[in-house]
């Protein structure tokens, strides 16, 4: 069940820039309308074609803290968004809070436009299912070079083989876990996969 929406706000809107070089994007609701401003164009989709919403775990180069809200029409495109916007082409900004509370939104008014619209959470099974087992197989492979590396007395390529699987698990657990596929309620707002909920 999604949040309640203050009526007497304005209209939730977010703007990113999603590349490095690149115009900024904006979005913002106009009643059952989503409008995309990209500067150089406007488009209006109508938020009662959207059949699918769909929240990954979505981490940059240079980000953990990445995280992506997908929009499937009836006519098959996808309409995608996130919570990072690129300042330079080594720098990224954060505004989770404000992040949040557009998605919030959204999805209250998707959710009116079409009470049939599908919540869903993670990547789609078989790619989460890919994922996983690759990212288990990696790990497995490095935990036997490392073994084989101390059982041959090669300290310094073990340490070196705990270090990579540190540094991996840091990166593929979370890719595992927070894509887990799942159902959501009509109009539910995941928090792990949508930061910047403000406490109660």
């Amino acid at each position: 069940m999604h949040d309640d929406i203050d009526n007497d706000a304005p209209p939730p809107s977010w703007r990113q820039r999603p590349r490095p070089v690149g115009f900024e994007v904006a979005y913002k609701i106009d009643g059952d309308v989503l409008e995309i401003d990209t500067t150089r164009k406007i488009d209006r989709v109508r938020l009662g074609a959207v059949e699918q919403v769909r929240f990954v775990y979505a981490p940059s180069n240079i980000s953990s803290k990445g995280f992506r809200t997908q929009l499937r029409l009836t006519d098959g495109k996808v309409i995608t968004f996130g919570n990072l916007s690129w300042r330079s082409l080594t720098d990224m900004d954060r505004d989770d809070a404000g992040y949040h509370r557009f998605v919030r939104g959204l999805s209250a008014a998707i959710t009116r436009a079409n009470p049939r619209v599908s919540f869903v959470a993670g990547k789609p099974f078989a790619f989460w299912l890919a994922l996983a087992a690759v990212g288990t197989l990696s790990l497995l492979m490095l935990l036997f070079f490392t073994m084989r590396a101390f059982m041959q007395g090669a300290s310094s390529a073990g340490l070196l083989g705990l270090l990579l699987i540190a540094a991996s698990s840091w990166q593929v657990w979370p890719m595992v876990k927070l894509n887990r596929p799942r159902e959501l309620a009509t109009g539910e707002v995941p928090d792990d996969l949508v930061p910047g909920r403000p406490a109660n």
